[in-house]
């Protein structure tokens, strides 16, 4: 089932290329998560509710994940699919300076350019969810998973601080030519990858009729089913307050580029810590524990920014503290979750299942955003960030009484 037999991770070739891949395409994220919404607030002067609208177009792809994730299944290469999303995303990317030289950028080019990215993202994650588990064997799970959320959150430490710069020195649209280059490299590290394809899954059955097999599957899964509406209600909330933090730290807290970028690279290390901290306190206090502290504390970080005041470098500095005690809380919510969910999900299900699970759990996103972005500019943008940090305090009432909070290591799960 797999092509790893190291005892390390550290030690295999095959997984070290992919981490590779994974972690120039993160830097590079890092420059477009700050650069695109800066566009639309700096150069076009967008409003809350048109940067909410932005937001929302990122994660409305995710609603047809579940279908997306089906098609995938029938494939039997999903590195293929990995690489073509890479490569779209990258011409993608490129039109952006194009459009800025030529004088022709517009919001609805943003909001294009947002949506057709967000497919290839759902592409590229439905066929990662089956790649992942046959270049990764299953006892080395949570090692693959605190590794690349490491990557992940060493990422948020440097490329915000990265991208602020080169939005400054080059503008942003410029800058995003970065996070394309990133994607042509992650291409071909891929294309490097020796690991052989798996099965496609075999079936006669029309493709909505599959769909709703992974749907069902997973709205009947004892650790799924909670999991799902535990992860939902914090990105619900979590979006609302995603979608006009950028906005907030320029307009509300009236920091430059520079510092936005400096606050979140240095708030990031908060990530780096938690994931290297998610697996050993997994083992301590139990998975199931770990992932509901993280449900609780992660939404509720934001308050931290929305209530700063004073001078520039205490607003600066409450707003490093939430990325930092959002990002460590978010590591230990997402590390052990994942690593639950690929441990108790059968193997014919599992791109299905993914794309359901997005579905879902990515497609409240657009609606966290617009509400968000509404609420910003009805009630104004700070208690925006009040109610979303009030309401992610819900999320943790889906694991009472679940089988999840009751886990304690992963080794006996199977799926059932």
């Amino acid at each position: 089932m797999t092509t790893l037999t190291a005892t390390s991770l550290w030690r295999d070739r095959q997984f070290r290329r992919f981490w590779s891949a994974q972690t120039v395409s993160e830097f590079g994220d890092r420059v477009t998560e700050l650069a695109l919404p800066l566009i639309a607030v700096l150069l076009l002067d967008a409003t809350p509710a048109q940067v909410g609208f932005l937001t929302a177009a990122v994660w409305l792809p995710n609603i047809a994940s579940l279908f997306i994730g089906t098609w995938v299944d029938h494939r039997p290469d999903k590195r293929q699919l990995m690489i073509a999303a890479d490569l779209f995303r990258a011409t993608l990317l490129l039109s952006l300076p194009v459009a800025y030289w030529l004088d022709l950028l517009t919001l609805g080019h943003l909001y294009a350019i947002a949506v057709l990215a967000g497919i290839a993202d759902v592409v590229f994650g439905t066929s990662y969810a089956s790649f992942f588990v046959r270049l990764v064997p299953r006892d080395k799970f949570l090692e693959a998973n605190s590794k690349l959320s490491a990557t992940r959150s060493i990422s948020f430490m440097g490329g915000p601080a990265v991208a602020g710069a080169l939005v400054q020195w080059l503008t942003a649209p410029v800058a995003i030519l970065v996070d394309a280059f990133s994607f042509l490299v992650a291409a071909v590290q891929l294309g490097r990858l020796k690991t052989p394809p798996g099965p496609a899954e075999e079936s006669t059955e029309p493709l909505l009729h599959r769909a709703r097999a992974g749907m069902t599957y997973l709205l009947q899964h004892p650790y799924l089913r909670r999991s799902l509406g535990c992860a939902t209600t914090v990105n619900f909330f979590n979006l609302i307050s995603l979608a006009l933090l950028v906005l907030f730290a320029s307009r509300n807290l009236e920091l430059s580029a520079g510092t936005i970028g400096l606050a979140f690279g240095i708030g990031a290390t908060g990530g780096l810590l938690g994931a290297l901290a998610a697996s050993p306190l997994s083992r301590i206090f139990g998975a199931g524990r770990v992932i509901a502290a993280g449900s609780i504390i992660f939404p509720g970080s934001v308050a931290i920014a929305a209530l700063a005041d004073g001078p520039t470098w205490v607003r600066a500095s409450a707003l490093a503290a939430a990325e930092f005690v959002g990002a460590f809380a978010v590591m230990c919510f997402d590390v052990p979750l994942n690593s639950l969910q690929a441990a108790v999900t059968h193997d014919h299900m599992r791109s299905r299942v993914a794309g359901a699970f997005s579905s879902i759990n990515y497609g409240v996103r657009p609606l966290g955003a617009l509400v968000g972005g509404f609420l910003g500019t009805w009630i104004g943008v700070r208690e925006t960030l009040l109610i979303s940090a009030a309401g992610g305090l819900l999320a943790v009432l889906w694991l009472i009484r679940s089988p999840i909070i009751r886990t304690r290591d992963l080794d006996g799960l199977q799926p059932p």
